[in-house]
C-alpha cells in the first residue's frame, strides 16, 4: 500500500448496483413506520441494496446525531441534548420480530451527552429483542463508552452474542482519522463467553505491516471476529479524510489469510466489506442458536 493519488473513478471491484426490489421497499417501509434509523442509510453504506434485498439491516438506536466528529464518517455531528426515546427498545424488538431475523446487528451514534453513553438503552434493547425473538442472535456494534467499566458491564450483563467496537485504522493514523476521544476496550475481562469483534478500514495511507500490527493488537486483546474493508470518502468536504488509495482485492485476500493464521474465528476481508456487512455469516459460530 502506498499514498498514491486518488483515482478519478471507482475501480470496477468497488462498484455496486443501486438499491431496488420488493424486499428492499418492504424493509424501508417497516423502518419508517416504526420511526427507526439504520446505519445502512445514515453511513451511506454501499451494500444497502444487497443487505436490504436479503431482508436484513443494521438498526441504529439513540438517534441520528453523533456527539463525535470522526473524519471518515457521514453521520451528522451535533449535540442531542440528552434526549432519549425510552420506547425505542420496544420499537426495535417489534421490527426484528416482524422481520423474523435469525441474526441482527444493533448499533448507535456516540452519545457522550448521556451519563452512561447510552449503555442502558443498548442493554434494554438487547433484553427486549431476546424476550420477543429468543432464537435471534444479537450482535451490538457499540461506542467505546469512554472506557467506562461500569457502562461496558451494563451492556455485557444483557448478554448479546457478539459485542463489536471498531478500531477503524492503524495506530499511527488514529488521531488523524478518529475523534480524539475515541478508545478501544474489550469485554473479555467481564464475560469471556461473549464474542468480540472489530473492523479496520484501508486506503487511508496505512502500510501493510501497520495493518498486520493492528490485527495482532486485536488478537492480543482476545478479539474473535474481524472485518476489513475499503474506506470511501463520504463527501469532498474538508472535514472528511481524503481517500489515499484503492486497495486491490488481492491485498484483502492476503490479509484474510494472515488473520486466519493469527486465530480469528471469523474474518471478512474485501473492498465492499463493512463492519456489519454479512454479519449473519457469523451465525455458524452458534450452532445451537442464540446464547441464553
Amino acid at each position: 500500500m502506498t499514498t498514491a493519488p486518488v483515482r478519478p473513478r471507482h475501480p470496477e471491484w468497488i462498484k455496486v448496483r443501486a438499491p431496488w426490489g420488493e424486499e428492499y421497499s418492504r424493509l424501508k417501509g417497516l423502518m419508517r413506520g416504526l420511526q427507526l434509523h439504520t446505519v445502512c442509510e445514515e453511513a451511506l453504506c454501499p451494500n444497502i441494496g444487497e443487505c436490504w434485498g436479503a431482508g436484513t439491516a443494521t438498526i441504529m438506536i439513540l438517534g441520528d446525531v453523533c456527539t463525535r466528529a470522526c473524519r471518515f464518517c457521514a453521520v451528522t455531528t451535533g449535540n442531542p441534548g440528552g434526549v432519549v426515546d425510552e420506547l425505542e427498545p420496544w420499537r426495535v424488538s417489534e421490527a426484528i420480530s416482524q422481520m423474523g431475523l435469525t441474526y441482527v446487528v444493533v448499533t448507535s451514534v456516540d452519545r457522550d451527552d448521556l451519563p452512561d453513553g447510552g449503555a442502558g438503552i443498548f442493554a434494554e434493547t438487547v433484553r427486549q429483542i431476546k424476550a420477543k425473538s429468543p432464537k435471534t442472535i444479537v450482535e451490538v456494534l457499540v461506542p467505546d463508552f469512554r472506557g467506562s467499566y461500569a457502562d461496558i458491564k451494563t451492556l455485557a450483563d444483557a448478554r448479546p452474542a457478539v459485542i463489536a467496537q471498531n478500531i477503524e485504522t492503524v495506530r499511527r493514523l488514529t488521531y488523524e482519522v478518529r475523534d480524539r476521544r475515541a478508545g478501544y476496550e474489550t469485554v473479555k475481562a467481564i464475560n469471556p463467553a461473549i464474542m468480540t469483534k472489530s473492523s479496520i478500514m484501508l486506503g487511508l495511507g496505512e502500510t501493510y505491516d501497520e495493518v498486520v500490527e493492528t490485527m495482532r493488537d486485536l488478537r492480543d486483546a482476545n478479539c474473535d471476529l474481524l472485518a476489513i474493508g475499503q474506506y470511501l470518502r463520504p463527501t469532498n468536504k474538508k472535514r472528511h479524510y481524503p481517500l489515499m488509495e484503492y486497495i486491490h482485492p488481492d491485498v484483502f485476500a492476503h490479509l484474510r489469510e494472515d488473520g486466519q493464521r493469527m486465530g480469528f474465528l471469523y474474518i471478512a476481508s474485501g473492498p465492499l466489506v463493512r463492519s456489519s456487512y454479512k454479519a449473519w455469516e457469523a451465525a455458524r459460530l452458534f450452532p445451537n442458536g442464540a446464547p441464553v
